[in-house]
């Protein structure tokens, strides 16, 4: 797990030396370890490195091999297995580590070598011998990769404030990411990001960019969640999810040279990852707890599940209990480490569970992606009970944050623009791979919703301090079985049926039957006090009236009545507005 950047230059000039150095110290907590930079000709890579898998200085980043170079963040699981079939095919190493084995794969397979990787990563690799540079993204962009291009450049980084210390950037608002990022809760699709400079890699896509400027976009792989021609019973699909879930369990934890721990929540997916690594004999493992105040309407914490499963297999167990002054107090940190603004409540959670687990361990793994792959929200079987309207339809009246029209009164006129995202969602859920309308809307949260909410929060919030979060709900053989499973399945028991069936017997009952609970962090969703005060001043800002992104009228509306107005998933829009101004004013006022 690393952080990393780098510059092609198209126009026939070199990079400019001081430019890796002023784009490094973005990265630094995401790899505090080490640091490398490389510059030949028309391109300079930088990286900042998270020692996991080899921890010698072989596997010392940019990595070096005769005419090519290569920058990587990530963790390939299968690695190993890569490399004896590498060996096999002649190739020779002289580290221990997965960075070479991309190499070595890129050498062997070209441009198709993303395919034969199983795990989460970014990376780009300059081929110095076709003048070229080629970049890859996981197939659920799990790790991050940002980019500005232009027809002097093509610049990228692990996250946009590297992309911005670089200088030159075009830190405008992009009205169609506003858009997306107004009803979709923050989620912006790549490539599009909120700012008009600044684009993202889409995941499960290579991009090359020749010396020359030219640039070529491929998907090497896309999610089929169409029934298998054989059918299935219930046992066999719990089995069968069982053993791939064990299976992803147990990479994430064998592909280390450090310890590995577990975030335990005290939901059913957490805890079942505990009791999975019991399952396959993992003794001695770290497991974390963190809660908050509550407030009338929400408790902050959810230990009184998590103790159960800590009282059940003995884990080596850290609780902790964060005041709500500390969380204000802590929120500006938390929003520096965004690479984008996120609206969730529970990112300045993580951000501060990070921090205490960092102090023990170097690797978790989380529960993200379990609700999105078997069925676990709320908002899925009413919108499969939705019988009148298009797909578009029946997915806005349950998921979208604001129609369109409730966009148009908040934004000012500048930004006032056509339903961006209602056109992109109904291209997304006419899909050939999907055989109804739930297998379309799955694919849709699991291939791009779930990149920028939840995955993007837990990498921004556990790399700011150096953490590893592996996520194995997210083990594409896993979300591939999962997908071909008809969703009334896995709808059943309230959501993710077949999750509560293999955890029967093996997590305590109370936690299995539980209602679907959500990271608690009640002080930004009921908004008052302190914190009601504190949005109040950053709305009324005069960075905030200058900008000119919000109607006034819509801003004066929320915040008389911050507690009247939510949105359909319970999201604080008082808050949301405050956090789009607060990161910008934190990332990119001053710095652009």
């Amino acid at each position: 797990m690393c952080g990393i950047c780098g510059e092609l230059r198209v126009d026939g000039s070199v990079p400019p030396p001081d430019l890796i150095g002023r784009m490094l110290p973005a990265l630094e907590r995401r790899g505090p370890d080490d640091a490398g930079q490389w510059a030949d000709g028309p391109v300079a890579f930088g990286h900042r490195r998270l020692s996991i898998i080899d921890l010698s200085a072989r596997s010392h980043q940019p990595m070096v091999d005769g005419d090519m170079s290569l920058v990587f963040n990530g963790a390939i699981y299968n690695y190993r297995e890569l490399r004896a079939d590498l060996q096999a095919r002649g190739h020779t190493f002289v580290s221990g580590g997965d960075t070479e084995v991309i190499l070595k794969a890129y050498r062997e397979w070209g441009d198709d070598c993303p395919a034969y990787l199983h795990g989460m990563f970014a990376f780009a690799i300059w081929d110095g011998a076709r003048r070229r540079l080629f970049c890859a993204r996981d197939r659920f962009g799990i790790k991050p990769f940002y980019y500005a291009s232009d027809d002097r450049r093509f610049r990228f980084a692990s996250n946009t404030q590297a992309l911005i210390a670089g200088g030159g950037i075009d830190t405008a608002i992009d009205p169609v990411g506003l858009h997306f990022q107004y009803t979709l809760h923050a989620v912006i699709p790549a490539p599009t990001t909120i700012l008009r400079g600044i684009r993202k890699l889409e995941p499960a896509h290579s991009l090359v960019i020749e010396a020359s400027g030219r640039s070529t976009l491929r998907r090497y792989w896309d999610l089929d969640a169409r029934r298998p021609p054989e059918p299935r019973s219930e046992q066999d699909w719990v089995d069968a999810t069982h053993a791939a879930l064990l299976a992803a369990v147990r990479k994430r934890n064998d592909v280390a040279d450090v310890p590995v721990g577990v975030l335990l929540s005290g939901g059913l997916d957490s805890s079942l990852l505990v009791a999975l690594l019991a399952e396959i004999g993992v003794q001695g493992f770290h497991t974390f707890s963190v809660g908050f105040e509550d407030q009338p309407e929400e408790k902050g914490s959810e230990f009184e599940f998590s103790d159960q499963v800590v009282e059940r297999y003995r884990p080596i167990h850290h609780k902790f209990l964060v005041p709500n002054e500390q969380v204000l107090e802590r929120l500006p940190e938390a929003v520096d480490a965004m690479a984008e603004p996120m609206f969730a409540q529970d990112a300045v959670a993580f951000y501060l569970l990070s921090e205490r687990v960092s102090k023990e361990i170097k690797v978790v793994q989380s529960g993200q992606g379990a609700d999105e792959v078997f069925g676990g929200y709320f908002w899925y079987p009413r919108m499969l009970a939705e019988q009148s309207g298009t797909r578009l339809q029946r997915f806005r009246r349950h998921y979208f944050d604001r129609d369109h029209d409730e966009f148009l009164s908040m934004a000012a006129p500048a930004y006032r623009g056509d339903d961006y995202t209602g056109r992109y969602v109904a291209g997304r859920l006419d899909d050939a791979l999907s055989d109804g309308f739930l297998d379309a809307v799955l694919k849709l949260d699991v291939t791009t919703l779930i990149v920028d909410d939840p995955v993007k929060r837990v990498d921004n919030m556990t790399m700011a301090w150096g953490l590893e979060a592996r996520v194995p709900f997210l083990d594409h053989e896993l979300v591939e079985l999962a997908a071909r499973c008809p969703p009334e399945l896995k709808l059943r028991s309230d959501g993710k049926h077949l999750l509560k069936r293999i955890a029967r017997g093996i997590v305590p009952d109370a936690v299995i039957d539980r209602p679907k609970g959500y990271f608690p962090m009640p002080a930004l969703k009921y908004v008052r006090g302190a914190f009601l005060e504190f949005m109040r001043g950053l709305l009324d800002s005069q960075a905030c009236r200058e900008r000119g992104i919000f109607d006034r009228t819509y801003v004066d509306r929320l915040l008389a009545a911050p507690e009247m107005h939510h949105t359909r998933i319970m999201g604080s829009k008082l808050w949301h507005l405050a956090l789009l101004e607060f990161w910008l004013q934190r990332n990119v006022d001053g710095r652009a």
